[in-house]
């Protein structure tokens, strides 16, 4: 991802009139109109339920914003669409974040308002496993996920934690796309697979796989989906910032409050092609893990464990600071 993000900034020299742009999209053409905000998602997820609760429930309008959502397809083209202009804002890992600091952006991409605070990810098994022990997976065929992503330095971080080396220990895969994961432990591919959900439920109800670890139990509580932008996007579009997170917390306090049949049936309609009973399977699953953030700070603690994440991973050059690169003032008013 590094070099991926090094050749858009060499090529992105985001000029004046492509800032003025990106600021028109947070002006009101009228006292009683609503504030269009671009935003883009990494990928189309039931991790980012809250996100789905506040356009469903009407949230954001009451905020006052349009918010049109695109799903971007990956954290490069995420990072991309924001650096560019043709997103206003990403929900995207912290990671994204840190890489772009890394290569010396003078338009620093700030984290402002958390989604999620563990890794999404589990353990599934192809074969059925009674009392479970991470050493288990000494000399195993293990297909886990793209290199420089959270999730793979996430399940890197947890085997190491359980003194195993992901790259001696055992067979590592890590070069099949994000997307073809799922279709590849089904081929039979590895013996135990790293996977996103729905992906794990849906191995379980196909009788597939067996979800045996939560890696997001494991790794610990950091930033790893959080609500960002453009340091000076922020700073022409201070109001409409503050009025996103503002409906982003009270998305959030609308999971807390809701059981997983309720924000099931909120949230439904953007996995049209996903079963009801794996949705509210998902959703208990997360909120029972506290996957979910009860309010949007990204508190220095999370912040330094996602960096001694990407330190153990060998993907950090520096280790970037919390208040280089997080802006809690939004996140605060929003929960006072």
């Amino acid at each position: 991802m590094r070099t991926r993000i090094g050749k858009i900034l060499a090529i992105l020299l985001v000029p004046a009139l492509l800032a003025a742009l990106a600021a028109g999209c947070g002006a009101t053409t009228g006292k009683n109109k609503t504030v269009k905000v671009q935003v883009g998602e990494v990928t189309r997820s039931l991790f980012y339920a809250p996100q789905y609760v506040a356009l469903s429930q009407g949230l954001f309008e009451e905020a006052g914003l349009e918010v049109e959502l695109t799903t971007m397809f990956g954290g490069d083209k995420t990072m991309t669409g924001l650096l560019a202009g043709n997103i206003d804002i990403a929900l995207v890992g912290s990671e994204t974040s840190i890489y772009v600091a890394q290569q010396g952006s003078k338009d620093p991409v700030i984290n402002f308002a958390q989604l999620t605070q563990t890794d999404g990810t589990f353990l599934v098994s192809r074969e059925v496993v009674s009392d479970f022990k991470w050493e288990m997976l000494r000399d195993t065929v293990f297909l886990g996920q793209r290199k420089g992503g959270m999730p793979q330095m996430a399940g890197e971080f947890t085997l190491k934690l359980h003194d195993i080396d992901p790259h001696q220990d055992l067979e590592l895969i890590q070069n099949v796309d994000f997307a073809n994961i799922p279709a590849a432990f089904a081929s039979g591919t590895g013996q135990f697979v790293q996977l996103f959900e729905p992906q794990a439920s849906i191995m379980e109800q196909e009788g597939r796989g067996h979800v045996i670890a939560s890696f997001g139990v494991e790794s610990g509580h950091l930033p790893y989906t959080v609500f960002m932008a453009r340091q000076s996007y922020m700073d022409k579009n201070k109001k409409t910032i503050q009025a996103f997170t503002d409906a982003v917390h009270k998305a959030q306090l609308w999971v807390i409050e809701n059981d997983p049949e309720t924000i099931a049936d909120a949230v439904i309609s953007f996995f049209p092609e996903t079963d009801r009973d794996i949705v509210v399977k998902v959703i208990e699953r997360y909120k029972n893990q506290g996957s979910y953030a009860s309010d949007p700070i990204i508190d220095e603690k999370e912040w330094n464990n996602l960096l001694d994440v990407m330190e153990s991973a060998g993907e950090l050059q520096r280790r970037v600071g919390h208040e280089e690169l997080v802006d809690n003032a939004y996140a605060e008013q929003a929960t006072r």
